[in-house]
């Protein structure tokens, strides 16, 4: 089955606006960001499809015992709940797929990257008034339920389960090759989780060049996150003119070499005979 395609241009712009406005507030949804993401993903996902996976978190979260005790007990309900009455849970094959990033195919699929089944987690964990953290482990993003001086990690990706501190050890390990340090286990705010998933579907898109809308829609969305990086307009100028908007990439080029050329002026030069190669292929 072939990957989900974006929606029409004005419900891009109307997706990108509402996005905006929820990444400026004062207190972001995560859910509420995902689903954006998803609208942005798949234009079969309209208002009532959004409103349905809300729904859906609020029900799994009405299925979590009242209040089950402190945050091994909260860890262990989640991990009955989600991993093993419902199946949620991650696999390799899981990496290839664009809906393993995509809030709403979660939510259907039961299957997705650990970084999406830990917004599963976290919302329906939050909803039901469990203390949860996302925890952006060095490749691998798990679930945090307690205050820091009494942390217990659980592992979406592998259904839930609760880990010891020599699991969380080997995770790192395996990402890294150096031990667990304290300063990783630092909660994960909302937008940090977006900014992941983005980072994620980019890097999706980036092996596929045929899924450039994929790449464009991605881009565009960092690029509205209060922090991103300046180099993201360079990334959206080369998108765009490898989906044949040489005066809109041409544009976005020379923007960007401004910013560069307080910093690297040959660097700058370089990227605006970029811009003068772009308008070229209009000739």
């Amino acid at each position: 089955m072939s990957p989900p395609h974006p929606p029409s241009p004005e419900r891009a712009a109307a997706v990108r606006r509402r996005f905006g406005e929820e990444v400026r507030s004062e207190r972001p949804d995560l859910a509420a960001l995902c689903l954006l993401m998803g609208a942005a993903a798949d234009g079969t996902l309209d208002e009532a499809g959004m409103d349905a996976a809300q729904q859906e978190l609020d029900r799994l979260a009405g299925e979590l015992p009242y209040r089950p005790g402190g945050p091994r007990e909260w860890a262990r309900a989640l991990c009955r709940l989600l991993g093993e009455r419902y199946g949620f849970h991650g696999a390799a094959a899981d990496y290839q797929r664009l809906e393993s990033s995509l809030l709403h195919e979660v939510l259907v699929r039961r299957r997705g990257l650990p970084i999406l089944l830990s917004v599963v987690w976290m919302e329906v964990a939050r909803r039901a008034g469990a203390p949860v953290c996302g925890v952006a482990l060095p490749g691998h993003f798990v679930v945090g339920f307690g205050a820091a001086e009494e942390l217990v990690l659980a592992d979406p990706f592998d259904g839930g389960r609760v880990l010891t501190g020599a699991d969380a050890d080997l995770l790192v390990a395996g990402a890294t090759g150096a031990p667990l340090d304290p300063s990783m286990l630092v909660p994960a705010s909302p937008l940090e989780v977006v900014s992941r998933i983005l980072n994620n579907i980019r890097a999706w898109a980036a092996v596929r060049p045929e899924r450039s809308d994929v790449a464009l829609w991605a881009v565009e969305l960092s690029l509205l996150l209060p922090s991103h990086p300046a180099r993201l307009r360079y990334e959206r100028a080369q998108l765009l003119v490898q989906r044949g908007d040489f005066v809109d990439g041409a544009r976005e080029l020379e923007a960007y070499a401004e910013v560069l050329g307080a910093v690297d002026e040959p660097a700058a030069e370089r990227v605006r005979g970029q811009a003068r190669a772009a308008r070229a292929l209009l000739n």
